[in-house]
């Protein structure tokens, strides 16, 4: 006879068994078959229903190659840039949303379900609606600023301008997914201890110390957390790339021809694309490495007991 708690173990896992069995097929299966690929040559011609007898083995000629690819290194550039311009705008919008609705102001909720709404819209849908506003001659930006005076961006566009193209479509990643981080801010803000403020106010504190000596120190574990999926959606980045730019427009750098907007999501893309799946498995890898080692520095840095 069984004991009760074995019991109960064997009735779990019999639940659990089919998330395991998608997970172990679609998720687990892939992540060791990549890791099998990025030691391996694939080609347009190779048998891919004898992937395991028609693939060459290269060893580390993939991983090798990317640190000799010119793109590759700007691929990781962009994205630094791209990282670096909508993380901490991405925060600070959604500080400042999560502040400014923190209250209980006629119809709060709705506006909270407004800036919100936009993070569960499909991202390449999003894309193409910035592409049209963006876009010269008849994009709502274009005819704003005209009227301005300004017609800095009335031949290319925005997009099309290798200085402004990165600015661009991290405005718009920025309007889009600034409504989450305002949810996780709220949250935050308002398990925060009503006494601390009222104690605040006591010693003479203005709004401005209260942020910065309550606030701000309490929402530490949601920025760490921002900051690390911020990083993990930058090194993925590939939709809004791909609706809005297309990884350009193209520009000259150190005497080679790359795109403004290539980051490393869309040229894994590309390189997958081309059906060089060894070398996409070697770049998937190598930015799970990078990704790995911000988080370990940002944990650190950011970390509080």
């Amino acid at each position: 006879m069984l004991k009760s708690k074995t019991r109960e173990t064997i009735v779990s896992y019999f639940f659990l068994a089919p998330f395991l069995a998608i997970f172990a097929s679609f998720l687990l299966y892939p992540i060791f078959y990549s890791f099998y690929l990025s030691f391996r040559t694939v080609s347009p011609t190779t048998d891919m229903f004898s992937v395991f007898t028609d693939m060459k083995f290269v060893g580390f000629s993939n991983y090798l190659r990317l640190l000799k690819d010119f793109d590759f290194w700007w691929s990781l550039v962009s994205t630094g840039y791209y990282a670096v311009l909508y993380i901490p705008l991405s925060i600070a919008a959604s500080l400042m949303l999560a502040i400014l609705l923190n209250n209980q102001l006629k119809g709060h909720s709705l506006f909270r379900s407004a800036y919100f709404l936009p993070n569960v819209l499909d991202m390449f849908v999003v894309g193409i609606i910035w592409l049209f506003i963006y876009a010269p001659h008849y994009g709502i930006l274009d005819r704003i600023l005209t009227q301005l005076g300004i017609t800095y961006f009335a031949e290319k566009g925005v997009l099309a301008n290798g200085k402004t193209a990165m600015l661009g479509v991290v405005a718009a990643l920025v309007l889009k997914n600034a409504g989450f981080g305002m949810i996780l801010f709220l949250s935050a803000i308002q398990n925060i201890s009503v006494s601390i403020y009222e104690a605040a106010d006591i010693d003479g504190a203005n709004e401005w110390q209260k942020f910065k000596s309550i606030t701000l120190p309490l929402v530490v574990p949601i920025i760490l957390f921002l900051i690390i999926t911020g990083t993990i959606g930058a090194l993925n980045a590939f939709a809004e790339i791909y609706a809005m730019t297309g990884g350009g427009p193209q520009m000259v750098v150190a005497g080679k021809t790359v795109g403004a907007t290539n980051v490393s999501g869309y040229y894994l893309f590309r390189q997958f694309e081309r059906m060089n799946y060894g070398d996409a498995a070697a770049i998937s890898y190598f930015l799970l490495a990078i990704t790995l080692v911000i988080s370990y520095i940002n944990v650190k840095l950011l970390h509080r007991k």
